[in-house]
């Protein structure tokens, strides 16, 4: 049984993040299944760190959007909003500048008024290189 309350496209999804943050650093979502949602990212001159490698806080940024929007697709009550109230990245092992991650997201729990969402970053290889967990609320 699918989670999503919305009909959307992938496409509408990029679409929806034009000009913004999402668009700066190069999240594509690419993927869905009926509980999970995940996106991409380059590691490139706008997402790493001076070492060259992927920066924490992009990784932080790619798994708060791919989980915002999970949650957006959630809610069915008209005039409800997700805002993030927290959120927590473990970085396990470096991505490095000219390869691609890869975020997928699936829920923990789909409350009336919160929602917690596990997001694991991968390499192209499929190894793990951040876990996080977010917390969003519906307002």
């Amino acid at each position: 049984m699918s989670i999503w309350k919305h009909e959307f496209t992938l496409q509408g999804l990029n679409d929806m993040s034009a000009n913004t943050i999402v668009t700066h650093l190069g999240i594509q979502f690419s993927e869905f299944g009926d509980d999970y949602l995940a996106a991409t990212m380059s590691v490139n001159a706008n997402t790493v760190q001076p070492f060259r490698i992927l920066h924490g806080g992009a990784s932080v940024v790619l798994a708060e959007t791919v989980g915002s929007v999970a949650s957006t697709l959630c809610v069915e009550e008209k005039g409800k909003r997700c805002v993030g109230v927290s959120i927590n990245a473990s970085h396990l092992r470096p991505a490095h500048e000219g390869t691609m991650v890869k975020a997928i997201c699936t829920p923990i729990r789909l409350g009336r008024t919160s929602h917690v969402w596990d997001i694991k970053i991968q390499n192209e290889e499929g190894k793990l290189t951040c876990v996080c967990r977010l917390t969003m609320a519906v307002v």
